[in-house]
């Protein structure tokens, strides 16, 4: 199962689709709810986790209900959110034999000046309803262009910090205009991008983020309290988002077998920034014996 994130499409997966299918796995990489697609609720708690995991756990259900699942997912909160709360709830206790997350670290629930600081960080990028919604709607071949060009690798480790800082300026202006599209995609792949959240806007992939202290809620007795299942963690070194990330919280919501992978010279698209080694990666993790 292939989980991506924001703003992002099934379509990220297209390298690694094929190569998974190609060495044996019943690969599925479904536009999530909101995005590309899939339907689009108008309710913001339409995109809570549990339905969010009800949405995975329903399409494991219609490929057959015996199945098991090795789980990859892209930043939190879209697949990695949605695929650890799968692994540790009913519906999805037992089907997860593996979780595999990228470019943003799981952790337990924030103590109050964690939760205060994330909450500063999300109203600087992602403001209150429909502030984002028009900002990044506004010109949505700018909003694309910048993201995936933005948080590319770089060797600043203070880029991060300065795309969430707080200021008049909207998410997109913080970002640098990219002086042309890196190696790793097309015009007419970044056109894909384009043309779909041109269609559907952004709305969608911002309720996941306005769900997350619901979120924490309905975690908070999940039927697993750790992640039992062999779990693995990959991101890019020059990843800026992890300026502003923890990644020495993982193991106290993650207590099976743990591997964590940083891949030099990569940002925060990593499937696509890399897909020869985060193919390799996640063959790997996926038929490790020491892992089963």
């Amino acid at each position: 199962m292939l989980a991506h994130g924001f703003p992002e499409l099934a379509y990220s997966w297209r390298h690694q689709i094929p190569a998974l299918a190609a060495a044996g796995y019943h690969v599925l990489a479904p536009d999530q709810r909101g995005y590309g697609g899939s339907s689009r609720p108008e309710a913001v708690e339409a995109y809570d986790i549990r339905e969010l995991t009800t949405d995975i756990v329903g399409l494991l259900d219609d490929v057959g209900p015996s199945g098991q699942c090795g789980w990859v997912m892209t930043g939190a909160p879209g697949g990695m959110g949605c695929g650890a709360a799968a692994s540790r709830s009913r519906g999805g206790g037992g089907r997860v034999e593996r979780a595999a997350g990228a470019a943003l670290p799981g952790a337990a629930h924030p103590g109050a000046a964690q939760a205060l600081r994330r909450q500063v960080l999300l109203h600087a990028v992602f403001p209150g309803a429909g502030v984002a919604d028009a900002e990044l709607g506004a010109d949505p071949a700018k909003t694309i262009r910048r993201m995936m060009a933005g948080l590319r690798g770089s060797s600043d480790p203070a880029a991060g910090l300065r795309m969430a800082r707080p200021g008049p300026e909207g998410f997109v202006e913080r970002l640098p205009e990219p002086d042309g599209l890196p190696d790793w995609i097309s015009g007419d792949e970044l056109d894909h991008y384009i043309a779909e959240f041109t269609r559907t806007g952004f709305t969608g992939g911002l309720n996941w983020y306005r769900n997350l202290d619901r979120n924490w809620e309905i975690m908070a007795h999940p039927v697993s309290p750790t992640i039992t299942v062999p779990a693995l963690f990959i991101a890019g070194a020059d990843d800026p988002v992890l300026s502003f990330m923890r990644r020495d919280r993982a193991t106290e919501v993650v207590t099976g077998p743990y591997r964590e992978v940083m891949i030099d010279g990569a940002g925060h698209w990593l499937q696509q920034e890399r897909p020869d080694k985060i193919n390799e990666v996640l063959l790997d993790f996926l038929s490790s014996l020491e892992l089963r």
